[in-house]
């Protein structure tokens, strides 16, 4: 569960189901005081007064908007064969159906109904434009910064390890490890041994960590770090439709190769497969 998938139109979604909760303890319907009533002596009921209302409007947006979010957080969950979200998409609509012709059949709605319509039309639209326009499938939390390293002292060695993200420290006496196409890392001194050039590192490396017998890279492709916008599924380079692990926002991923117009990326696990959405990636 990554909270750094959640788009701006999930954002859209849970604000509007707090507001349908709020909606939901004020008054359903109003009255007109001017002809001699004493209003002061009638009790409006609210949504939880009246059991249809509750759950045909306001407990089914706020399960539709929760289902959403669940399932962004933890994708690929299913329920009889179908996500988590569209279920959720479904429950959104219901909600606003609902909504829409209670209100057109009371004559005199209260805040609470109007409240209710206006928050599930929000809620509706969040949860079907939330994948489909850009401004929305921005990411509320932004991917950070690559971390810089820190400049050695004069004519120390670099640290080591600081190619992969969670790399090992080498033993004393080792060479310093390659990978310095990781964002932030430092050049190596030009003459000290053991340093080749950063870009033939990298292929060196991404040719190590590949299976035996697989493709190799293409000779005019570099590997370099990159991090997705949002969540992405990778697929497994079989060209099976069901994806084998997610990349999300805000860790820095290994390509190493060039598919088409996809890239094939490697974990930090070690797992590669085919990133086949490529829009929006930042390149370390």
């Amino acid at each position: 569960m990554n909270i750094r998938s959640l788009t701006r139109g999930d954002g859209v979604v849970i604000g509007a189901a707090v507001v349908l909760f709020i909606a939901s303890f004020l008054s359903l319907f109003s009255y007109d005081c001017s002809g001699g009533i004493d209003c002061s002596r009638l009790n409006s009921p609210n949504a939880w007064d009246s059991l249809g209302i509750l759950m045909s409007i306001f407990l089914a947006g706020i399960i539709g908007a929760a289902l959403v979010i669940v399932g962004r957080l933890t994708p690929g969950r299913k329920v009889v064969g179908f996500d988590l979200g569209q279920f959720g998409a479904a429950f959104t609509v219901f909600a606003l159906w609902t909504a829409f012709w209670t209100i057109i059949d009371v004559s005199d709605a209260g805040a609470g109904l109007i409240l209710g319509l206006l928050a599930s039309i929000v809620l509706a639209a969040g949860t079907i434009a939330g994948p489909l326009v850009p401004a929305l499938k921005a990411p509320i939390v932004g991917a950070p910064k690559p971390p810089q390293a820190v400049q050695p002292p004069y004519g120390g060695q670099p640290g080591q390890g600081y190619g992969y993200p969670g790399a090992q420290q080498q033993p004393y006496g080792a060479q310093p490890s390659q990978g310095y196409g990781y964002p932030g890392g430092q050049q190596g001194q030009q003459g000290q041994p053991g340093q080749g050039d950063p870009a033939q590192a990298q292929a060196a490396q991404a040719q190590q960590s590949a299976p035996q017998g697989g493709a190799a890279p293409a000779g005019d492709f570099t590997p370099f770090w990159f991090a997705v916008p949002v969540a992405r599924p990778l697929y497994g380079e079989d060209g099976a439709p069901n994806p084998i692990a997610e990349l999300a926002p805000g860790t820095w991923y290994l390509a190493v190769e060039q598919r088409g117009q996809g890239l094939i990326a490697q974990t930090q696990d070690g797992r590669r497969g085919v990133l086949q959405d490529t829009t929006g990636i930042q390149r370390g």
